[in-house]
């Protein structure tokens, strides 16, 4: 049986993780933390707490699960790697510097981490064909639509999508006349081999990403479109199987699909 810790146990996501994970044969929740609803009880026995480290220390998890803010999930990561814990990383907006970072003290510590800027397996596949979509394509846009509660911006998972793109090719402009802004942001963000990413936020949306390929005289769009958080279960369940197994420092849920 894995024994499970939730931070940000009470939040959107975090409310799934604790569902998915009492729902599982194989996994026991042990351990829920959370800033708000302090003493609450989520799981028979497990009531939320707010002191991160003094939880660890008396329920002795074997992995946590983090889906909290962009301000804190730096600090967390550090003290899972700290105490010996392993953990899966949901919460997006982690700086590339601190991601390899992470990357360095997993590797020393030989602590397991997975940081995952999306768990639908639908949206990996996305990514995925974006991937194989850049070898044929020199023009491409990232669109992506998100609650107006989300912080960060562009998402994880359209950073991740620009990253595996970029293998593909140098530069997603080609042909473009020169551009002028009159607006400073109209064009979107440039991410590293001119992908341009446009964020969207608004009620209504869950999450949902649009990438758009295009070359004389056609455009292909390929776009996941996340309705219910459900959605993300099977992939965070897959990931706390996995790192429960393994030592190993692993960016993106592909890579273990």
């Amino acid at each position: 049986m894995i024994k499970v810790g939730i931070t940000g146990a009470l939040g959107k996501m975090g409310k799934e993780v604790v569902e998915a994970v009492k729902a599982s044969a194989d996994c026991e929740l042990v351990l829920a933390v959370d800033i708000a609803g302090v003493g609450a009880e989520v799981s028979q026995g497990v009531f939320v707490e707010s002191d991160l480290e003094a939880g660890i220390d008396k329920t002795t998890p074997d992995v946590i699960v983090d889906f909290t803010q962009p301000d804190n999930v730096y600090k967390n990561v550090k003290t899972y790697i700290e105490k010996g814990v392993k953990s899966v990383i949901g919460t997006t907006g982690l700086m590339p510097e601190q991601i390899k970072e992470i990357e360095k003290l997993s590797e020393e510590k030989q602590v397991g981490v997975i940081i995952a800027p999306n768990f639908s397996i639908g949206a990996v596949l996305m990514m995925m064909f974006s991937g194989l979509a850049a070898k044929y394509f020199d023009n491409a846009e990232i669109l992506e639509f998100h609650h107006n509660q989300k912080k960060d911006a562009p998402s994880g998972t359209a950073i991740k999508t620009a990253e595996i793109m970029r293998r593909e090719k140098d530069n997603f402009t080609l042909g473009n006349c020169p551009e002028k802004e009159t607006m400073e942001g109209a064009r979107g963000a440039n991410h590293d081999g001119n992908i341009r990413i446009h964020s969207i936020r608004m009620p209504g949306y869950v999450a949902s990403q649009e990438v758009v390929f295009g070359s004389s005289g056609q455009t292909l769009k390929i776009r996941h479109d996340s309705i219910d958080r459900k959605c993300y279960m099977s992939g965070v369940l897959l990931a706390i199987r996995n790192v429960f197994e393994n030592n190993k420092f692993i960016y993106g849920l592909e890579n273990i699909l």
